[in-house]
């Protein structure tokens, strides 16, 4: 009873006023050092995060960095050693590691009750991922149909005029001829596409297939897909165009008959079989214009397979132009190989051996009577005065009748 009649005489003498300050002080204490506690806490999440940001920036710096070095590596002016191929793995394991970790941190620390502060340095964070993430895909590329197709002809060229346009690093081109206008259509623009390399932004996706040229439906499929595509025709004198033709068959199968039996229905009457495939290719005045029902000559570009040969590096020069690349193959990637017939190609600075076409290119021509080959110039004369005027360019094959009487190469 005395503990309590103090405490009495206590409060009766302080005023209530000084006991409400005095209470108030202390929970403003311990409030303020609660929230000091807890800005601890969130303090090292929120450098780790700046880590996780200046450690992802330094990985896009790498990206952008091999990238670079693929695109010169592509020109043959930079090769990758192993200690780089290391470290570009080491990066991109990193990357995921660190992303990783950092998604996780999000997930089991965001709430509603952070301040506003953390949220938007979190929303930060996020835009700078998503970036990353979209320049990643972009390292890898995407598969995208074609802008440029080299629908022709047959034996004209077209295998040499891909692959010295497969030295810009701005082309991706397919290897192998998909065929896809004229034998796989019904598989779907979807496979065609699949089929495509990836490219980065900036890059022409091209495929070539010559038997397009030739083939009835090709011309309103290839509009469907891409009504302004740029197409390429290599055209060659259709004389020996259909020698050559002739003459790979003739390796595949020995016991077809000979050139001049195929070539006439007729022999002694002069009746040429326009009817055989490798004749009726060589009409191009025939084929072009279906092609023009559907596409101007604006986004046709003729190639002549005589002056791709002689003059690789000229004709290279229009083909980029015409593809709107900048001339990068010149006549420095050109080597003559006298022994096929034709150039090969080189890389400028590189003193190795030059890459020449395969085996299959360069066969040494049957001997074909002169007396056939005179009347097949005959023949294709008119076709041929019919396809410089649609063209507008003249080939001048006729000035060539005395030299295609002797054996010549692919």
């Amino acid at each position: 009873m005395a503990f309590w009649s103090s405490t009495s005489v206590f409060t009766s003498k302080v005023p209530r006023k000084i006991l409400f300050m005095f209470t108030l002080s202390l929970s403003v204490t311990y409030l303020f050092y609660s929230l000091m506690s807890c800005y601890n806490s969130l303090q090292f999440p929120l450098q780790e995060t700046y880590v996780y940001q200046g450690r992802l920036v330094t990985e896009e710096t790498t990206f952008v960095t091999l990238r670079e070095k693929l695109y010169s590596a592509s020109q043959g002016s930079t090769e990758f050693t192993e200690t780089e191929r290391t470290a570009a793995v080491s990066t991109v394991k990193d990357h995921e590691e660190a992303e990783q970790r950092t998604m996780e941190w999000i997930q089991t620390r965001a709430s509603p009750t952070r301040s506003a502060a953390p949220e938007r340095e979190r929303q930060d964070f996020s835009t700078t991922d998503s970036e990353l993430s979209v320049n990643c895909t972009m390292d890898y590329g995407e598969k995208k149909l074609p802008q440029a197709i080299i629908i022709g002809v047959k034996k004209g060229g077209t295998r040499a005029l891909l692959e010295a346009l497969r030295v810009h690093p701005d082309v991706r081109a397919v290897g192998n001829e998909p065929h896809f206008f004229d034998r796989n259509y019904e598989k779907g623009l979807d496979w065609y596409r699949d089929l495509m390399p990836s490219t980065l932004e900036g890059q022409i996706t091209m495929e070539k297939t010559p038997s397009y040229f030739v083939t009835n439906h090709a011309p309103k499929r290839i509009h469907s897909m891409a009504r302004d595509i740029k197409l390429i025709i290599v055209v060659r004198n259709p004389v020996t165009r259909a020698i050559s033709d002739y003459t790979q068959t003739l390796s595949k199968k020995p016991e077809i008959p000979t050139f001049e039996v195929l070539a006439f229905k007729n022999r002694t009457l002069g009746r040429i079989d326009a009817s055989w495939s490798a004749l009726r290719i060589g009409i191009y005045a025939l084929h072009l214009e279906s092609w023009m029902q559907y596409f101007p000559l604006s986004q046709m570009h003729f190639v002549s397979g005589e002056r791709l040969i002689v003059d690789p590096a000229g004709e290279m020069a229009k083909v980029q132009d015409f593809l709107g690349l900048k001339r990068i193959v010149t006549d420095k990637h050109f080597y003559f190989n006298k022994t096929k017939g034709f150039p090969c190609l080189k890389k400028p600075e590189d003193s190795s051996t030059p890459r020449c076409l395969g085996k299959s290119k360069g066969r040494t021509h049957p001997k074909i009577d002169p007396d056939v080959i005179r009347r097949l110039h005959k023949f294709y004369k008119p076709f041929n005065m019919m396809f410089y005027q649609m063209t507008g360019q003249n080939f001048e094959w006729e000035l060539q009748e005395d030299s295609e009487s002797r054996s010549s190469q692919d």
